[in-house]
């Protein structure tokens, strides 16, 4: 019989007989899981598959017919003797060899030899023996018939073991086979049959943690599968086969001009870079640096592509350049698309452009959540990308060439991630640069080479010639460094330092309503900044009734809110809806599927806010998105007001526009006053320029002291903070407001706390 040995890794089991350590089988229970355990199943179940036996569940007992076979070959006869074991095997498994047949009765004789002792009668060993030889001959037949060769057959047994089961699998491993129990549930009920673990051994590997929920073999069957699969997409592999970052040593720039043949000497590889560079060592050589690069490349004779910015989107043309049609499943898919590489590519290089577009799609997938749509178009643009570059980069190529893709400013989105990452996988240098620190890529991929300096530099365009390169002196970037800390987290803001805003509507007292009018935004409650955004506390209310039904006092108080930023409407409407609006015939252009198509509205020729500076232009129009999708005003989405918004906001009065392009962010915010004294509603344009503006960020402020829902009607919710302050008084005259004198009054500062 065989002995059962100690492996030292998992591999072991498939080591042949005569060259294992010591000669011996192997014998092992697994209760734990971990990537490593994983593979082993996979690859100890392909072996089981062809040279031995899986039992998924339990052994079938036999049945009635197993019996009755038996008993025609065998008679009914049993003696507990190892002469009677032997010529039974014979007889019921002719095709064993005497030395098969031997290890098996040695083993068999022992087991029964054990219950006998254990205090089992005759008859519960003849049927013991029974069940084993039925075991034999029906589920293990294959296995017998190997046991002795240098190939050791196997058995893999998935599930709780019973204890004939475990009685007969061991007989086996004795007589010479290996075998692995895969126990899902942990080792608890296996101990109660082998307590002192005397049959198998419990396999203990490094970072083993519980089976996954769901664990079993037909998901292993599955992958195995699965990878067959993949495999017979790949087609044929290419002899060569990429070594990514292996020789880099950590000198950023240098390490892509190291010559290709001291990279590396075996033939088998290519030798590339894929390499991310985050800030510089020294601003103030940094781009002569990047100038040698380019040099030093062109001197190279190296194919180079150099992007900035972003990489352009794939045109219509290309796009439809891209053969393809309905695909039933995402392998399907890939197969289909990738045949758009044939007639491009040729050889080897077709075969790694092949292995390299279908390890990107496939590992995209997981991001997808296998969303084919989604998928497929992402797999367009990559191909689009590929071969609108694969002339520039790799023309011509033979080993060892690597061309050099560099790519300034760092991936924007998932799309340029997925396509330097297929580009890694081919003959080329991937170089991406992201001097600027404030401005992170969006690349994640663990066999990304990656380098971080201290400095940063802010640079859109990867300089071509000397005479285009504009280089901060030592003195500039000093200053630079000391903005930063002035102005990062400091509570001090310089000019404009913030482009975009939310917007938070505080709630208030009437009295509080004056404190705040004339304050900075930055000293308001909850002003707050992150992520290059303020967001800025303003005021939205609507003011009913008159105080003590004082009406000089009234519009005394209305007049102390009128600051050099305040824009009045003393009459409604201000805006009639019967008023001439050049940008309504156009509003249908600018709005499709829920979206504003902002950048054909910023190229149309009757854009009126092309003057204002840019990123002012883009916060307007992002707040006009949110103005639609959050259906502020009545009839959006359902009647078409959503195209009348769109026209009324591009169409804005020129005062109103002024204040917008001079609107800080972290100083004082520009106002509206709206004045209401009789029963007229106010106009739907009415409604979306108050309720664009406190999008925006205007402190908006309504008057009525009529008290009458002159104001609400056409929004969709009542956005605004309500105050009774008075009596309701009817039919008064909006006097000239800059007449008024303040000198009599003091300020408001002096009337609230008797200054």
């Amino acid at each position: 019989m065989y002995t059962h040995k100690q492996i030292l890794n998992p591999d072991d089991f498939f080591t042949e007989l005569q060259k294992r350590r010591e000669k011996g089988v192997y014998f092992y229970r697994i209760c734990g899981y971990s990537d490593e355990i994983h593979t082993f199943i996979k690859k100890y179940y392909d072996a089981a598959r062809r040279t031995g036996v899986i039992i998924e569940g339990k052994i079938p007992n036999p049945d009635e017919g197993n019996l009755s076979y038996y008993q025609e070959v065998m008679g009914r006869e049993f003696r507990m003797d190892p002469v009677f074991l032997n010529e039974g095997l014979r007889r019921w498994l002719p095709r064993m060899t005497e030395f098969q047949r031997q290890n098996v009765v040695s083993a068999l004789y022992d087991s029964l030899d054990g219950m006998r002792r254990a205090g089992k009668n005759e008859n519960m060993l003849k049927n013991a023996f029974i069940k084993f030889m039925c075991w034999l001959y029906y589920k293990f037949e294959r296995v017998v018939t190997q046991l002795g060769e240098n190939h050791i057959p196997k058995i893999l047994y998935e599930g709780t073991i019973s204890h004939y089961e475990l009685m007969l699998i061991s007989i086996l491993s004795n007589a010479g086979c290996d075998v692995v129990l895969l126990q899902y549930e942990g080792d608890t009920e296996y101990r109660k049959l082998d307590p002192d673990s005397r049959m198998s051994l419990l396999m203990e590997r490094p970072g083993m943690t519980k089976f996954p929920a769901g664990y079993s073999l037909k998901k292993v069957r599955a992958d195995i599968q699965e990878a067959y699969n993949r495999e017979r997409m790949y087609g044929e592999p290419s002899k060569y086969a990429p070594c990514t970052n292996a020789w880099i040593e950590g000198n950023g720039l240098a390490d892509i001009l190291t010559p290709l043949k001291t990279r590396g000497e075996d033939p088998r590889f290519f030798y590339n870079a894929f390499y991310r560079m985050n800030g510089v060592s020294d601003r103030l050589t940094y781009t002569n640096e990047l100038i040698r690069l380019r040099q030093g490349l062109k001197a190279a004779g190296r194919k180079t592509v150099v992007i900035s910015g972003q990489i352009p989107m794939p045109s219509p043309e290309e796009i439809s350049g891209i053969h393809r049609s309905q695909y039933a499943n995402q392998d399907q898919m890939i197969q289909g698309l990738a045949a758009n590489l044939q007639g491009r590519q040729s050889g080897e290089l077709l075969k790694l452009a092949r292995r390299a577009f279908i390890e990107a799609v496939l590992a995209e997938a997981e991001k997808t959540d296998h969303n084919l749509n989604r998928l497929t178009n992402k797999a367009v643009y990559l191909l689009c990308w590929y071969l609108r570059y694969a002339e520039a980069l790799l023309g011509q190529w033979k080993m060892p060439e690597i061309g050099c893709f560099i790519y300034l400013g760092g991936c924007r989105n998932e799309n340029e991630a997925m396509f330097l990452g297929f580009l890694s996988r081919l003959p080329v240098d991937v170089l991406i640069l992201c001097p600027d620190l404030n401005k992170t890529c969006c690349l994640q991929d663990k066999r990304l080479y990656e380098l971080t300096e201290s400095e940063s530099l802010a640079l859109s365009r990867f300089p071509e010639e000397n005479s285009q390169v504009s280089i901060g002196t030592a003195a500039y970037h000093a200053e630079r460094d000391l903005d930063r800390i002035m102005y990062q987290d400091t509570g001090i803001y310089r000019n404009q330092q913030y482009a975009k805003a939310g917007v938070i509507t505080l709630k208030t007292m009437y009295e509080e309503i004056r404190i705040l009018w004339d304050e900075e935004l930055k000293y308001r409650p909850n002003f707050s900044t992150a992520d290059g955004k303020a967001n800025i506390p303003v005021i939205f209310a609507k003011v009913n009734g008159v105080k003590d039904g004082n009406v000089n006092a009234y519009w005394m108080s209305v007049r102390e809110l009128i600051t050099e930023d305040t824009f009045v409407i003393s009459s409604a409407p201000y805006l009639a809806s019967n008023l001439a609006n050049p940008m309504k015939m156009y509003a249908p252009e600018f709005y499709k599927n829920g979206k504003l198509l902002k950048e054909k509205i910023k190229n149309h020729p009757r854009y009126p806010y092309g003057i204002l500076r840019e990123d002012m232009q883009d916060f307007m129009l992002d707040k006009l998105q949110v103005l639609i999708d959050q259906k502020l005003i009545r009839g959006i989405g359902t009647n078409g007001t959503e195209y009348t918004a769109i026209a009324q906001v591009l169409n804005l009065p020129k005062e109103i526009v002024r204040m917008i392009q001079k609107f800080d962010f972290t100083k004082k915010n520009p106002k509206l006053i709206y004045i209401n004294t009789g029963e007229t509603m106010i106009s739907l344009e009415d409604t979306i320029l108050t309720a664009f503006l406190n999008l925006i960020g205007f402190d908006v402020l309504f008057f009525v002291p009529t008290g009458y829902q002159t104001v609400e009607r056409m929004f969709a919710k009542t956005p605004m903070e309500e105050h009774q302050i008075g009596e309701y008084l009817y039919d008064l005259q909006v006097p000239d407001l800059n007449s008024i004198s303040l000198k009599s009054r003091g300020t408001w500062r002096d009337r609230i706390f008797g200054r």
